[in-house]
């Protein structure tokens, strides 16, 4: 399991933050989203906090067009119209034995007349990463 972001991972999602400003009004919010999921994220007790890491990473490589926003204090993740696609509750949140990674609404993954809406994630591996970002790709599609 990773022990965080890198002092790279770090620097090049600041410069990405500032070139989102850079773009004016609607990149600026985009940017301000990107801060407070980091400075959320940067709160967390080490091992959610690795976990929400290699989340954004995830979610940010799979679903570029997913706006990084804060949601009821938690990262997430929203669409064009502002609809939280998917979010990151840590398990220290409301004292869980493990964090979650949930889907709202606006998520594209109705299967049939039931399908799962929230995942708990224990600890991070190749394979759960995997998963996460086949699950992401498809709610964001």
């Amino acid at each position: 399991m990773s022990d965080g972001f890198s002092a790279d991972e770090r620097a090049a999602m600041k410069e990405r933050a500032a070139e989102l400003r850079a773009e004016g009004k609607r990149g600026a919010k985009r940017a301000d989203g990107l801060q407070a999921v980091l400075d959320r994220i940067a709160e967390m007790a080490p091992d959610d906090r690795a976990l929400a890491e290699r989340v954004h990473v995830t979610v940010t490589e799979v679903a570029p067009e997913l706006s990084p926003k804060t949601w009821y204090g938690m990262p997430a993740y929203a669409n064009a119209d502002g609809q939280v696609v998917v979010f990151f509750q840590d398990s220290g949140k409301f004292r869980y034995r493990y964090s979650t990674l949930g889907f709202q609404e606006a998520a594209n993954l109705d299967d049939g007349d039931m399908w799962p809406v929230s995942y708990a994630l224990t600890k991070w591996n190749p394979a759960l990463g995997k998963k996460i970002a086949e699950l992401v790709k498809a709610a964001a599609s």
